[in-house]
């Protein structure tokens, strides 16, 4: 028998479970407390037994696996059998999913605390600084939390903009670094909001927990797809992976459960991947949640040289970074990049032409627009290879940095690794752009 939820999906019947955490036994003794040190280990076994018993239920072969990544325990979902398109594989109820909206029920508004975020500038981030105090206030309970289990098997090392050192920023390209520099405001806005009057003055003063509370919520949160508004850590989810190609989704019943089902049929011992945002961005997912997306088939970076003249091309023509894209594997470019050193060019060399270029493209005139694509194209491509050109030298120099302070430093920068492989990732593709277009 199959019934559908709101989001469109169907699912079978056998799946759903009416247990909830209640039904689950007595609290797992572990430790007092949850060491968040950067190599604390993660102790996932007692909360794959949590999961179970609060009701979690999960499709014939799924698994959790992990690998070293740097020195720290990576763990993710994959399954060992073949599943068809359209199988549910996980399903998770309401009752242990953190949210922001069960914590703005639960704490009731925190009127003088979102008057600060909202005055610093940080209205967006009202829902992820509410899940952040619940993840405190749990973290105080210690034991007596009905998520100890889950929460003492979440990372204590991440890699992402906002753990970054001011060493990390200077050895990555200029887009990354401000994509990283605002992920790091966020954390500093959260750090300076501590007007909680149900919070300990020990938590209050315990900055380290602050910032691992919201690694957690960062790194592990996701905005609900049911059209609510809220904001969700759902456990067990939590570990599908990012992919360009992905082979899950999340969705949600009326009652508020999350279904994770597959949408094509996944061969067996593959990984369970989800998306986290535009394949194409992977600057942001490393800035966001601290990896490299290697399967990315495309990216973006400026050069500091010529950034201001980019980006005021970018924005006379209407574009913004999430379309400026180079493709790793084949080289070619965008329309939009090509359009944005054309009128770079065309600004330098003959303003009426550019005037004409821009009111062809404000008004869509495509045929004009195309004639000057063709009569200009060999500026536009000098334009390109000096791009690129500039764009290869300051990787090479960043780089460097990267490669000398990890000898004098060593181990006091461990995302080093993880930068440089980015920055390879870079040049490999603008690389392919000047094979492709000029060598």
């Amino acid at each position: 028998h199959l019934f559908t939820i709101s989001a469109g999906i169907a699912f079978s019947e056998a799946f759903i479970s009416t247990s909830t955490l209640a039904s689950r036994p007595p609290k797992l003794a572990l430790y007092a407390s949850i060491n968040i040190v950067e190599d604390a280990q993660r102790d996932i076994a007692p909360m794959e037994e949590w999961a179970s018993y609060g009701g979690v239920q999960k499709v014939d072969g799924f698994q959790l696996s992990g690998e070293d990544l740097d020195g720290y325990l990576d763990v993710s979902a994959m399954t060992t059998q073949e599943i068809p398109a359209n199988t549910p594989v996980l399903y998770i109820p309401n009752e242990m999913i953190l949210s922001s909206n069960k914590a703005m029920e639960e704490f009731g508004r925190l009127e003088d605390a979102e008057e600060l975020i909202v005055a610093n500038g940080f209205e967006n981030e009202l829902r992820q600084y509410y899940l952040m105090i619940k993840i405190l206030l749990e973290m105080e309970r210690g034991q007596d939390s009905q998520w100890f289990p889950y929460l003492n098997s979440l990372p204590r090392y991440f890699s992402n903009g906002a753990s970054m050192t001011k060493f990390c920023y200077r050895c990555i390209p200029p887009l990354l670094t401000s994509l990283c520099q605002k992920e790091r405001a966020k954390l500093n806005n959260h750090l300076s909001v501590k007007r909680v009057h149900f919070l300990s003055e020990e938590t209050k003063g315990d900055d380290e927990l602050w910032k691992w509370a919201f690694q957690v919520v960062y790194t592990r949160g996701f905005e609900a797809t049911d059209g609510s508004g809220d904001f969700r850590i759902v456990p067990m989810a939590d570990m599908l992976n990012h992919g360009t190609e992905t082979e899950v989704e999340l969705a949600y019943d009326e009652y508020g459960n999350c279904y994770a089902q597959t949408t094509k049929d996944v061969a067996a011992n593959s990984p369970l991947r989800m998306s986290y945002g535009d394949p194409t961005n992977p600057s942001f997912l490393l800035a966001r949640y601290g990896f490299l997306d290697e399967s990315s088939p495309a990216t973006f970076c400026t050069p500091k040289v010529i950034r201001t003249r980019l980006n005021e091309g970018m924005g006379n023509l209407g574009y913004d970074y999430s379309s400026m894209l180079f493709y790793k594997d084949t080289g070619d470019v965008s329309e939009e990049v090509w359009d944005t050193l054309l009128y770079m060019a065309l600004g330098e060399d003959d303003e009426g032409k550019q005037q004409e270029f821009y009111q062809a493209h404000m008004y869509g005139d495509y045929q004009t627009k195309q004639s000057l694509r063709e009569q200009y194209y060999p500026q536009a491509a000098a334009k390109l290879l000096e791009y690129v050109d500039n764009v290869l030298q300051e990787l090479d120099l960043r780089s460097g940095k990267a490669e000398y302070g990890g000898q004098v430093v060593g181990n006091d920068h461990p995302r080093l690794p993880l930068i440089l492989r980015q920055n390879d990732f870079a040049k490999n593709t603008l690389l392919a752009v000047r094979s492709r277009h000029f060598d």
